[in-house]
């Protein structure tokens, strides 16, 4: 055997060559009886043995004792490099090439190349994941790669000058498998309570039913308007059936969290082409909702995408070539995509006013500045006030080409829904633009005209 790839994204760490995967596993651990196990093992008492399982050990990965007293003799490298062995054990190879998900720190792959170096894990390479598993170049378009780990959603802005590169990454906490599993277990507990008076979150056996069967259920949603849920618990059949747009409800919180973050990496003239692992791409509304939020182009990637474009591009890469440090940038292997020239969003309201302090400001193609000094001669809002954080024109909105937008002439940064923007964001009815520290906030509103258009 030759050169495999691991892909270390602990909703599912996976081992795998061009052909076929050896391992697929998450980052759960079991600590019963002192016998630490780890993946899927660890998964299927998730919620039998809730106590005695941790699932963050990847993405904290350190020295120091977990917190967790029930874990307190163990570090979350100690964990690492248990699941690190149980994987060496079952498959072994000439060298091994390492996707690294955005959560991963310098300091946590230093820590992971020395429990691999323990363990004779030969690593030959460490690239990020999502150069990894962008092949191809996006002609007229911006790249973003959009993953979810088990308590993240991972969005990876990438740069196109003669080869793949990492832009910038941002790492949306508690907004994970983890936390959108939570929400969809209680939201069909609540079903099957609502159709049968059966309450599968009684017994903890039941409950890890859920989440043994949530997987398939999803699957199955997606391809379908509801899904029906059987659970046998004792010998007795229950049953319920569950809209699909109910999943996608339950889910919205963290779909629009993760629709914040990506529109405030997009300036207004440009067109996103949002790459979507195959783990994301199977969330029940999530790729509507990022087509119709932040527009552009999707491109859903098959499963393992991201192990095969890192396996490609690294085949001839040898142990002792070079020191191992995290690889940002990859050629393309691959026909580059002329991307659509559709790329406004469809939803989301076109904001007609700007609410600050309980009066509206009408925003047309004249720019309204924003700041702490007024312009003579210009549209403005004179905040005059010794805000720290506050430029003398900060920013300005208006509409053009059909957009309503902001842009930000400040050296303190204007955010969008919590999130600074890069230069100029297109905004949506509803959004929240604050300036200075600890700011101003004004909200983004539309009015109606007399015919209720």
């Amino acid at each position: 055997m030759a050169l495999l790839a691991i892909h270390l994204n602990d909703a599912g760490i996976s081992v795998q060559d061009a052909e076929k995967v050896y391992y697929r596993e998450p980052g759960f651990a079991l600590l019963d009886d002192d016998r630490l196990t780890t993946g899927r093992e660890a998964f299927l008492q998730a919620r039998v043995k809730p106590r005695r399982i941790h699932n963050g050990y990847w993405s904290h990965l350190q020295t120091a004792p977990l917190s967790d007293r029930r874990f307190h003799h163990l570090s979350a490298a100690d964990i690492v490099s248990r699941q690190l062995e149980q994987i060496w054990q079952r498959v072994s190879a000439d060298g091994f090439v390492v996707a690294v998900p955005a959560y991963m720190s310098n300091t946590n792959l230093s820590l992971f190349l020395g429990i691999a170096a323990e363990l004779q894990i030969p690593v030959i390479a460490m690239v990020d994941a999502a150069v990894a598993a962008t092949r191809r170049e996006y002609k007229g378009a911006v790249p973003t790669h959009v993953d979810l780990s088990l308590h993240s959603a991972l969005l990876t802005r990438l740069t196109q000058a003669g080869h793949v590169q990492v832009d910038r990454s941002v790492v949306v906490d508690d907004c994970g498998m983890v936390a959108l599993f939570d929400a969809w277990i209680a939201l069909i507990a609540r079903t099957f309570v609502q159709q049968s008076r059966f309450d599968p979150l009684h017994t903890a056996e039941t409950e890890q039913m859920l989440l043994d069967g949530l997987q398939d259920w999803l699957a199955a949603a997606s391809a379908a308007t509801s899904v029906k849920i059987d659970i046998e618990y004792r010998g007795i059949k229950h049953h319920a059936e569950l809209e699909t747009l109910d999943l996608v409800s339950a889910a919205a919180p963290f779909y629009h969290r993760i629709v914040s973050s990506l529109r405030a990496l997009y300036r207004a003239d440009e067109t996103p082409a949002l790459q979507l692992s195959d783990r994301a791409a199977r969330m029940p509304g999530l790729a509507d909702i990022l087509g119709a939020r932040v527009g552009g182009d999707l491109y859903l990637h098959e499963s393992g995408a991201t192990a095969r474009g890192l396996l490609a591009r690294c085949r001839d890469m040898k142990a002792g070539d070079a020191a191992v440090s995290l690889i940002r940038k990859l050629p393309w292997d691959q026909s580059p995509v002329v991307t659509g020239d559709s790329g406004k969003p469809s939803h989301g309201g076109h904001p007609t006013h700007l609410l600050f302090e309980n009066k509206a400001y009408a925003i047309d193609a004249q720019p309204l500045t924003l700041g702490s000094q007024a312009t003579d001669g210009s549209r403005c809002i004179d905040l005059q006030q010794d805000m720290p954080g506050l430029s003398r024109r900060h920013c300005s909105l208006q509409q053009e080409n059909g957009q309503c937008i902001v842009r930000d002439y400040s050296r303190y940064g204007t955010f969008l829904n919590g999130h600074r923007i890069d230069s100029s964001a297109v905004l949506q009815v509803g959004d929240l633009i604050r300036i200075g520290t600890p700011g101003f906030e004004l909200r983004l509103i539309t009015t109606e005209t007399g015919d209720g258009a």
